[in-house]
């Protein structure tokens, strides 16, 4: 094995970490799982599916709020139902006429009119966990053979990356100690290479390469040249010639600086770090992620670097106790971070090829407990959506008068995911990928909406 050390990165738990990135031996005749063999199945298994073809490039910043937000007290608040039911906060007009949301999303409601809210979601499962957010499955959906990709690993695999240098899925969420909330998305039966790349994993804390490192690395690369060269007579179909390929895009991963200076967030200017606002004091976390708020700014800057998606998750929002307190800190916080996104998404030309997506698991049942709390309610939730070419300014569903159930319009998460892949360029009506078995499967379990696209 080959450690590369770099130098320490800073993350938003405010802790500088150096750590080794150890990079499995390119040998030949080895079963080690290396950085090119990832690349090597990638493009066999895209040579061989036909419903892979070539967008340009268009990005997703899925924003997960683990744990379950409140509906009612975010986006679809009942100020003429019983206190018992309304609960502490209170709406606020927004940019759109008719259209109120939150007093702790003051700065939001001055650009409602980029946003979608989508009052009418159903079909939660009820689990404490991502999996319905980053796949639009429930759980078990086809586990027999590895489970439903995440839309982080459909893109990975369908639209590949736009720079050898950049993994065109990335996530950001922290480790948690509910880990099923930290979870990016998995690559289900699409296999590891197609799996999201984890800048605070085990395997990686920093990519930034030395000018001594850079020399081993090329001197390695020019030995593995020296083996290719050396074998091929032996070598009769020229197979170790094809590696040559996938080794190059190995090594640029690792060559270059581009994914560590996007995720290098000193790199950006002071006034648009001061915009999005770091988060802190992170309060109500327990055993959930912490409100890194300059992971908005990082997801936002790996798009721009090349990345297709990242996921994130945001807060802890399983209020049993302390509901509005937790609201209140939350809401103010997620309001400063995802406004600043969306303005920095326009002020750079992104926003119409960027979709961002913001919810959770379920909502939160409509009476409050005696500890001031709400508990799980799986009946029905809220979405928030900007971007992609998508038609905002608008709300889709409503629930009835104590936000109990959708009165109409009841929108489900495969209606949600085949919206997305609609604005990300991949028609989930004719796109399919294949499952281990040969079998094609669809990317979504519904039609588009037809109110966003």
């Amino acid at each position: 094995m080959l450690t590369v050390l770099g130098e320490s990165v800073r993350y938003c738990d405010g802790v500088s970490r150096r750590n080794a990135l150890k990079i499995g031996a390119l040998s030949f005749g080895t079963s080690t799982l290396t950085l090119a063999d990832i690349h090597r199945s990638e493009a066999v298994s895209k040579k061989n599916d036909p419903a892979f073809a070539p967008t340009r490039h268009k990005g997703l910043i899925n924003i997960f709020l683990g744990g379950g937000p409140p509906h009612q007290d975010l986006f679809d608040l009942k100020p003429d139902a019983p206190v018992e039911i309304r609960g502490e906060l209170n709406p606020i007009a927004t940019n759109v006429p008719g259209i109120q949301i939150s007093e702790v999303f003051p700065r939001l409601a001055t650009m409602m009119d980029r946003f979608a809210i989508v009052r009418s979601l159903v079909g939660a499962r009820g689990g404490h966990d991502a999996i319905q957010c980053t796949t639009g499955y429930p759980e078990g959906s086809l586990s027999a053979m590895g489970g439903r990709p995440s839309i982080g690993s459909v893109m990975a695999k369908l639209q590949g990356p736009t720079d050898p240098s950049v993994p065109p899925f990335v996530g950001l969420a922290e480790r948690c100690g509910h880990m099923p909330w930290a979870d990016s998305g998995k690559s289900g039966f699409l296999g590891a290479m197609s799996g999201p790349f984890k800048p605070n994993g085990p395997d990686l804390a920093n990519m930034k390469l030395n000018d001594t490192n850079r020399v081993s690395l090329s001197d390695r690369k020019q030995l593995l040249q020296g083996f290719d060269s050396l074998r091929k007579e032996l070598d009769a179909g020229g197979s170790l010639a094809g590696m040559d390929a996938h080794t190059e895009r190995a090594m640029n991963v690792l060559l270059s600086n581009k994914l560590m200076e996007a995720l290098d967030l000193s790199k950006e200017d002071p006034r648009i770090r001061d915009r999005y606002g770091n988060g802190k004091p992170y309060q109500f976390q327990f055993d959930g992620a912490p409100t890194c708020n300059d992971q908005l700014l990082a997801a936002r800057r790996l798009l721009e670097a090349g990345a297709r998606c990242v996921s994130l998750t945001f807060g802890r929002w399983d209020s049993h106790s302390k509901n509005f307190d937790l609201v209140r800190d939350h809401g103010v916080k997620l309001d400063q971070a995802l406004s600043a996104l969306i303005w920095d998404l326009e002020r750079l030309g992104m926003l119409q090829d960027t979709v961002v997506v913001v919810w959770g698991e379920f909502g939160r049942t409509p009476r409050i407990n005696k500890e001031g709390g709400r508990d799980h309610w799986p009946q029905v939730s809220c979405a928030l959506v900007a971007g992609g070419g998508l038609k905002t300014g608008q709300v889709i569903g409503s629930t009835n008068r104590l936000g109990e159930t959708a009165k109409d319009r009841p929108v489900t998460f495969g209606e949600m995911f085949a919206t997305l892949y609609t604005a990300l360029g991949l028609n989930p009506m004719t796109t399919t990928i294949l499952d281990p078995t040969g079998r094609p499967q669809h990317l979504a379990d519904g039609p588009p909406m037809r109110e966003l696209v």
